[in-house]
């Protein structure tokens, strides 16, 4: 089977600016854990309830070994029969 593919990134920075009298970590980083807690699983859910959305393809988390604090991939998959044309390969299947 023949297979090509496709890299797309979407990263996010996050930074958090304080006071010039700020002494270090005070905060215990809550902002970061209020991204880890909840910000990143709610906008993890987004995406798959929207790429779900489009039955030709199907998609999964893939685990290549980063740390899911700092990366989640998400494969996208698409299965192309013997009947399905170039012209179908453009239009998404439609």
């Amino acid at each position: 089977m023949y297979q090509e593919e496709k890299t797309f990134t979407l990263r996010f920075t996050l930074e958090a600016r304080f006071p010039e009298d700020y002494d270090g970590d005070e905060d215990g980083q809550l902002w970061v854990k209020e991204w880890e807690q909840r910000l990143k699983p709610e906008l993890v859910k987004l995406v798959f309830d929207y790429l779900r959305r489009h039955p030709a393809w199907t998609v999964h988390v893939r685990n290549r070994g980063a740390s899911p604090l700092d990366e989640i991939e998400i494969a996208m998959e698409r299965e192309f029969t013997g009947r399905d044309t170039d012209a179908d390969r453009g239009s998404g299947g439609r």
